[in-house]
């Protein structure tokens, strides 16, 4: 056959299967829908209908019953920095008191022992407030300052100790009974430049052996470390024996504390 003869064919055999697949649907679809159950054309809406007014068993218990819901977990909060409660004024509960009046750039001028009444009218004659500041004095002190002055001072000075308890650190330096000048210098050098920095340092010598009967010389440099180190720290605790180990703890002084002994060297 050629190709023309060949095309012919195969759309006549095209043609007859799809007249039989045809047959096959239509004999097919009434056996089918014999076996349903008829319904009319208003009867499908009207079941969308019921069926949608039917509340949902979730809408059901959202309307009427509790609903148990996740919450987020809410952040701590921090508690409230506790109010200054210094007495001040006519708070003061003592009849009786030791007056100072605040030199602002000096040091505070003492007015002396005085009434309660007396301590009140100096303070409000400068115009400024009665302020207790020490209870446990015989009389009390009461200091006559701004109030706003002394709480911001007050408040300023604890900061200022938490930060330097937060901030220190302990450092030790390691030294020998039979440690020479050399090396002396440079652990004082070392534990000077440690206290200007606000921490401690631990001083410690190692007896070996037999040199545990040298202690006394140990004890010796100790003391003369810490009396090299007056001027930028205060003895913690002096030198003791634990064991075979002798330890001493320097801390450093406050900027007061420098102050006035550095007022004193040049005084000297």
């Amino acid at each position: 056959l050629g190709l023309t003869e060949r095309r012919c064919v195969m759309n006549q055999l095209r043609n007859v299967l799809v007249a039989s697949l045809a047959a096959s649907a239509a004999a097919y679809a009434p056996s089918a829908l014999a076996g349903m159950p008829a319904t009319s054309g208003t009867a499908r809406p009207a079941a969308a209908a019921a069926a949608a007014a039917q509340p949902s068993p979730s809408r059901a218990v959202r309307a009427g019953g509790p609903v148990c819901q996740m919450r987020r977990g809410r952040q701590m909060r921090k508690p409230p920095a506790p109010k200054d409660n210094t007495p001040i004024n006519e708070a003061i509960a003592f009849d009786e008191m030791r007056v100072l009046v605040d030199v602002p750039g000096g040091s505070d001028e003492m007015l002396g022992v005085m009434p309660k009444a007396d301590a009140l009218a100096a303070a409000e004659e400068r115009q400024l407030d009665l302020v207790l500041i020490a209870d446990k004095s015989e009389p009390v002190i009461c200091k006559i300052v701004s109030y706003d002055k002394f709480r911001f001072n007050k408040e300023k000075k604890k900061k200022e100790q938490a930060k330097a308890v937060k901030g220190q650190e302990l450092k030790e330096l390691k030294m020998s009974y039979k440690i020479g000048a050399h090396d002396f210098d440079v652990r004082l050098r070392s534990a000077q430049r440690f206290l200007k920095q606000g921490n401690k340092v631990k001083f410690s010598m190692l007896f070996r052996g037999r040199e545990i009967v040298h202690s006394a010389v140990g004890k010796e440099i100790m003391e003369r470390m810490a009396t090299a180190l007056d001027d930028h720290g205060v003895l913690d605790s002096s030198p003791r024996v634990f064991g075979r180990q002798m330890i001493m703890t320097v801390g450093p002084k406050t900027k007061e504390a420098m102050a006035a002994a550095a007022a004193k060297k040049e005084n000297s």
